[in-house]
Parts: C-alpha cells; structure tokens; sequence
C-alpha cells in the first residue's frame, strides 16, 4: 500500500510520467518496469485521480449508455401456447 507521504508528493507531472511508463512498460531512461513498479504506479495513478478529477476525467472512464438494454420497441413479445 502506498503511504500518504508519498500521495501527498504526487501532482500532475508526475502522474503523466506514470501513465507513460505504464503504457510503454518502461522509464523514460529506457529501463524496464518491474511488475511491482508496473502495480504501484497504476496504484498512484488510479487514487491521484480520484482525489483530484473528477468521474468522467479519470483514466478508463466509460459514460453510461443512454438505455442501457436499448430501444423498448425493438421488444417482441413471448406467447407462451
């Protein structure tokens, strides 16, 4: 778990250096990301967000359908006999 002293360190340069090494699997130095680098970023990444964006700003975010099952009219109905 990532330590609040850490969190509190984080602002958005940082966070965009992370969003870059998760992506491309390595530092900007060329070295490769160790899975527990690869996870604490993510980790950073995922709870800076959410802290300072809001929902539809957030790395992953999908806006909900509409409808989510879709037009009510395209519904036939089923007759049992």
């Amino acid at each position: 778990m990532l330590n609040e002293e850490f969190l509190q360190a984080l602002d958005v340069d940082i966070i965009e250096r992370f969003k870059r090494a998760v992506e491309l699997g390595k530092w900007p130095d060329g070295k490769a990301l160790s899975s527990e680098q690869r996870e604490t970023c993510m980790q950073a990444i995922i709870i800076f967000e959410h802290r300072h964006l809001n929902e539809d700003e957030r790395t992953g975010y999908i806006p909900p359908k509409e409808d989510p099952c879709g037009p009510k009219d395209d519904i036939e109905e089923i007759k049992w006999t």
